[in-house]
């Protein structure tokens, strides 16, 4: 996995595209319980190398109710985005994550973490990589039939602040689906305890 990950921070197979250059922000561990699969990092994130050290972040430790020091032990959460790198800036928001990532780097390094148990999708990009065909047309409905992704898949939309819109207009989420969300998480986490 060192080497992997050695070989991944050194990763310039789209350095063309990137308008800050390149900075892989990805962890993981063999021991890894959880691996949480997002967009890309943004401007912070890249700033700091610190994966969801941002607004974002902060909104899903609270949905997983876990603390940074768990959040960030290795053993518990992998985090690989879809893009390890910050995609640059579109009209709305950030570009979307590169698609150069996934294929390259996904299967290598989610071989060597046997004791996974879930697998976060957060975000369409994440959910139509992982899900395929059996994602729905639109993510409100992914996240809605979430138990027929279970036990190893868990689609849930991104945290970030531009997106208290949609949150905004599902309550729901937060109401029914964040509680399972947190229920599911902590049985993993102290199962492997």
């Amino acid at each position: 996995m060192k080497d992997l990950l050695k070989h991944i921070n050194q990763c310039d197979i789209c350095k063309a595209h990137l308008p800050l250059g390149p900075r892989p922000v990805v962890t993981a561990h063999p021991e890894s319980k959880i691996v949480i699969i997002g967009q890309a990092p943004g401007t912070k994130v890249h700033a700091s190398g610190v994966p969801w050290d941002d607004q974002s972040g902060k909104k899903l430790r609270q949905w997983l109710n876990v603390t940074d020091e768990d959040f960030y032990d290795t053993k518990k959460f992998a985090i690989i985005p879809m893009g390890f790198c910050y995609p640059g800036k579109g009209k709305t928001g950030d570009l979307p994550p590169r698609p150069e990532c996934a294929p390259q780097w996904h299967k290598q390094l989610l071989s060597k973490m046997p004791n996974v148990k879930m697998v976060l999708l957060i975000g369409a990009y994440a959910q139509k990589y992982y899900l395929k065909g059996k994602a729905k047309k639109t993510l409100t409905e992914t996240v809605g039939e979430y138990k027929s992704y279970l036990p190893m898949y868990f689609p849930i939309p991104h945290p970030s602040p531009t997106n208290r819109f949609w949150r905004a207009k599902n309550p729901w989420f937060e109401e029914l689906i964040v509680p399972e969300l947190q229920k599911k998480v902590n049985i993993v986490l102290t199962n492997s305890l």
